[in-house]
């Protein structure tokens, strides 16, 4: 998780000393907060629920009460708009969920910890419009009937007219200056209202990621010619309004913190900038965000909460795994220095090298968001010396944010991800407590399971946690199966700290695992439970003359040597990685992909397809889309393009990344006490793996 040091005494375990500044007292405002560890906001841990009709959330409360008891020192709940996207509803107007809420809190300040609910005027041109959304929109009839649920002409409407970020059939509309004054009297009535209840202060959201007060600044965005667009200060006037009303209603004691974007790193409407790219800055650059910072502070925020990027730049405000650790934190030491308020950074941040920087006073505070998905102990076993312990974010964004887009379609997520924001792919008890348990079992047994993948290895931990005794049975000589390759590249550390720690979790559960053994004969079981988790096999197109020339994506993946000029067969993830993987490896990749568009997937997040999207169009990779393989020869591939035209490409070696196939073994499909799990039951991704794997484990 970081480059720190676990120190051993004997049988004890401490703290490196390098971890300590993470570990000291700071303010905001007159606000003592206990240590620099900050829970930033996910949409989906709020307090007063997510896409739905306001109330105290449980399931939200929860995890924040989990996070604050396993030493943070300042958590934020998910984003609370004002203004309810579902329902229309006014967030000051429902008084009982307020009541609720201050009946919680001294439960919650036993923690130690503070809170800070982040309030949201909403997103504007950001907001995430789905192929229904769009029918309620572009049909007149039922964009009268559904507005009293959603309004998409309100919730779209942003600073001046502009494209959805997500579809060009929803535009938004010009915000009117009574909305904005409406939008700023509800800031300072929320803010009171949580002030009553006993929260300790609010932040505000949000001059950041695109969302709609950051579209009020942002010159490629806004072009009013009122009072809230042109010069600078009525750029910035819908933020600082809102501060001042906060602190006219509930007093200059009472801290406001603004997440807020240093850098916009974006080149127009749905066009980002990567790292280390040459461009021209559309947004705010550092020019103006020097500026900003101090007008900000001085209208009264007593705290920046800081990232960079915007919806059009997603990958900065939620790295995937190919941006760079830390990517963010260089820019906002940067603006801290035209500050005299705290900052805190966030984003792929290190531990290690955020208690550095606090430490040589560039940081205040180091902010976190879905290290606490995947384990809301994470915090805690860091100080007792269990870094191994901790079950690691993978980057991946499958389980808590997977907004999906690509050629031809708008938000393809579904429904049910886009209601449940804030689960986790490798954590499946994460915000699903109500039906993703450990129950003890009253009636043990032993278990076998084929295969030590992950899938086998997450339904050996359950059953153990559960009472159960577990016994994996693995073909090769180690634990991880299609897993090991599918973390091999470069830059998926993250992936193979996951894999070490499932080993890790064998071998503290003891649990009884054969390797080189493989099972072929279920009977040899008799009625015990069987789990079968033997994966998938590789995809080969035998119907293509030469394809025994090709290299499979594994094979790869598991070192087998290609020659300079790769041409990469299926433009999916796992091809679109593998085209990264040799590019970073000095070689020129090419992609050849049947559909329309690369990563044309559901479950994979824009913020991490559209980084390799942009990645292979800036650093001149060969893309040809719509185009079918034909042929491999000796020093080329033969493909056939949307117009039945014949492509021939040279190329040193083939790598195919045509998908994989069920490979489960013959199963007696009478038998009730066989369970298939994973991908040998239908191919999916780790999420479905791991979550299948633990639903079925709950199962005996």
């Amino acid at each position: 998780m970081h480059n720190a040091k676990i120190i051993r005494k004997g049988d004890d375990l401490f703290m490196d000393a390098r971890l300590e500044p993470l570990f000291t007292p700071w303010k905001i405002g007159n606000c003592e907060i206990k240590n620099r560890i900050v829970l930033t906001s996910m949409g989906g841990t709020d307090l007063f629920g997510w896409m739905e009709k306001n109330h105290f959330d449980k399931a939200g409360a929860r995890f924040i009460m989990e996070v604050a008891k396993n030493n943070a020192g300042l958590v934020l709940p998910g984003c609370q708009p004002v203004y309810n996207p579902m329902f229309g509803q006014w967030l000051h107007k429902n008084q009982k969920m307020y009541q609720d809420l201050k009946k919680w809190m001294p439960e919650f300040h036993k923690t130690g910890a503070k809170l800070f609910v982040q309030l949201t005027a909403g997103f504007g041109r950001s907001f995430t419009i789905s192929e229904l959304m769009e029918t309620l929109y572009t049909n007149p009839a039922l964009r009268v009937l559904s507005k009293p649920f959603m309004d998409l002409d309100k919730i779209t409407a942003s600073a001046s007219p502009s494209p959805n970020r997500w579809s060009d059939k929803v535009p938004s509309r010009e915000m009117t200056v009574d909305e904005i004054h409406e939008f700023v009297e509800a800031f300072a009535k929320s803010a009171k209202m949580l002030k009553d209840a006993g929260v300790d202060g609010v932040e505000v959201h949000a001059v950041h990621e695109g969302y709609l007060l950051d579209q009020f600044t942002l010159k490629y965005v806004n072009h009013r010619s009122d009072q809230y667009g042109g010069s600078f200060e009525n750029r910035y006037r819908f933020a600082t309004e809102i501060v001042k009303a906060i602190k006219w209603e509930c007093g200059d004691d009472f801290p406001v913190s603004l997440r807020y974007s240093v850098l916009s790193k974006t080149k127009g409407f749905r066009q980002g900038a990567l790292p280390g790219e040459e461009y021209t800055e559309v947004g705010r650059d550092m020019e103006e965000s020097e500026r900003a910072a101090k007008y900000l502070q001085d209208a009264g925020y007593d705290m920046l909460n800081c990232d960079n990027g915007t919806y059009d730049a997603w990958y900065w405000a939620h790295p995937p795994v190919y941006m760079p650790e830390n990517c963010n934190l260089a820019d906002v030491e940067h603006i801290k220095k035209f500050v005299n308020i705290p900052v805190v950074c966030a984003g792929r941040l290190d531990p290690g090298t955020a208690a550095d920087s606090i430490k040589e006073g560039k940081l205040d505070g180091a902010g976190f968001a879905r290290p606490f998905l995947a384990d809301q102990q994470w915090v805690t076993k860091l100080m007792e010396g269990r870094e191994e312990d901790i079950r690691p974010c993978i980057l991946c964004h499958n389980g808590c944010f997977n907004m999906c887009h690509y050629k031809g379609v708008p938000n393809d997520q579904e429904l049910s991800d886009s209601l449940h924001l804030a689960r986790c792919a490798v954590n499946a008890e994460t915000m699903q407590w109500n039906k993703h348990k450990i129950k003890h079992t009253a009636t043990p047994k032993r278990v076998h399971i084929i295969g030590g993948g992950i899938g086998g290895m997450e339904a050996a931990r359950v059953l153990k946690l559960r009472g159960h005794k577990p016994v994996i049975y693995e073909k090769s000589d180690v634990l991880g199966g299609t897993f090991i390759p599918a973390s091999a590249e470069s830059y998926k550390g993250k992936l193979r700290e996951l894999l070490a720690w499932y080993r890790r979790q064998m071998e503290k559960l003891q649990i009884e695992i054969h390797l080189n053994e493989e099972v072929n004969d279920l009977a040899r079981f008799g009625e015990e439970p069987i789990i079968v988790a033997t994966g998938s096999i590789p995809r080969i197109l035998r119907n293509v003359p030469g394809h025994e020339r090709m290299v499979e994506a594994c094979e790869f993946l598991n070192g087998a040597e290609v020659g300079q000029k790769v041409a990469v067969i299926g433009g999916g993830l796992t091809g679109s990685e593998i085209a990264y993987e040799l590019a970073l490896l000095g070689k020129e990749p090419i992609i050849i992909e049947m559909k329309d568009d690369l990563v044309s997937q559901k479950g994979v997040c824009l913020a991490n397809s559209s980084y390799l999207r942009e990645w292979f169009e800036l650093h001149k990779v060969p893309v040809y889309l719509e185009t079918m393989l034909k042929e491999v020869k000796e020093g080329a591939v033969v493909c056939t393009d949307k117009n039945g035209k014949e492509v021939t490409v040279e190329c040193d070696s083939v790598i195919s990344s045509a998908g994989y196939i069920s490979n489960p073994i013959k199963v007696d499909e009478k038998k009730k006490n066989v369970y298939l799990i994973g991908d040998c039951r239908q191919i999916g991704n780790l999420r479905s793996v791991i979550w299948g794997a633990y639903e079925t484990a709950m199962k005996i």
